[in-house]
């Protein structure tokens, strides 16, 4: 008797789940893989502009090195005193409101302070390298200043903490001049104006601070201890914590593949030395070693700061702006 091998078929909804369980895993690691590399690439674009705050002692050097940045490189200067005159020059409402509180003897609130530099400091420079002076003096300045500019999309990138000694920097307050309108600080020990008593720039008479002496600057460096010390911890944490508002799969099994999480993009460096030419060449490699694309300035006029009837060299910026 003959016996009929019989073979049986593999059901199409089979090899149909087959295929699409292959194909929904294949299009979960792509979708995975290109859902990181936006963040990641949102993470870097954020993260390619300069965008600093200076930290130092009184007299530590932070004009003096300021300017040598803003003159050397395609950055703007946003001095938050700066801002609070144009605002009550121009009548602004805000500028109103501070005039009002300055003139009765008061502190200007945080939320105010932050409005003074938000007004101007806004998704148009989103693409410009800048640097904030004034601003934060305290530490819910700094939170409130961090949230702004999260929102914005254009967080702080770099914090530098110039570390200049005690002795040092009260021993050569006696040698320190400045040329009060446009705040240029030299000094006679190592960074003396080109004729003496005369700012560089305009030849305007250059003046003594009335603080300058060594019992007001003993004072203001206590101070200094008391209200920095909390921003340079707050920075800190914030240099070593990556973003937070990337969002988790909850359905990722601990065992599928996972993609790094971005660094964090603030950097934060201490620099050490006496004297702005000893820090100078470590604040120049710093700021080039991490934003690679900064440009230096042409021979061409240039505005250093949003106050300035200037434009930076290749065009106009923030045309109007005062107006805003």
């Amino acid at each position: 008797m003959q016996k009929t091998l019989r073979l049986r078929p593999t059901p199409f909804f089979t090899i149909h789940a087959r295929s699409i369980s292959s194909t929904s895993k294949a299009s979960f690691f792509l979708n995975a893989y290109r859902n990181n590399a936006d963040e990641t690439d949102q993470s870097s674009s954020s993260a390619r502009h300069l965008r600093m705050i200076m930290f130092g002692k009184p007299g530590a050097g932070k004009g003096t090195l300021s300017s040598r940045l803003v003159a050397k490189y395609d950055i703007l200067s946003l001095s938050t005193g700066d801002l609070l005159r144009q605002h009550i020059s121009e009548r602004t409402d805000i500028g109103r409101e501070a005039e009002e509180i300055v003139a009765q003897g008061g502190l200007l609130p945080d939320e105010l302070v932050l409005k003074v530099v938000t007004s101007k400091l806004d998704s148009r420079l989103q693409n410009k390298h800048w640097i904030l002076d004034g601003l934060p003096r305290t530490l819910g300045q700094a939170q409130l200043l961090q949230a702004h500019l999260k929102n914005q999309n254009m967080p702080l990138t770099l914090i530098v903490n110039l570390d200049v000694p005690d002795e040092v920097i009260l021993g050569r307050i006696s040698d320190r001049w400045v040329h009060l309108p446009s705040g240029r600080v030299y000094n006679t020990s190592y960074n003396p104006p080109k004729l003496d008593g005369r700012d560089d720039q305009t030849g305007e008479p250059l003046t003594r601070r009335p603080d300058d002496n060594p019992e007001i600057f003993a004072r203001r460096l206590a101070e200094f201890y008391k209200s920095t010390s909390p921003l340079l911890d707050y920075y800190t944490t914030v240099a070593s914590t990556p973003p937070s508002d990337i969002p988790s799969n909850p359905h990722l099994h601990p065992h599928q593949l996972t993609f790094p999480q971005p660094r964090p993009i603030l950097k934060m460096r201490t620099l050490s030395g006496s004297t702005s030419d000893e820090i100078w060449p470590h604040l120049q490699y710093t700021v080039r070693a991490a934003f690679p694309a900064l440009k230096k300035r042409s021979g061409s006029p240039v505005r250093h700061s949003l106050s300035d009837p200037f434009v930076v060299s290749g065009g106009p910026l923030l045309a109007g702006l005062s107006n805003q």
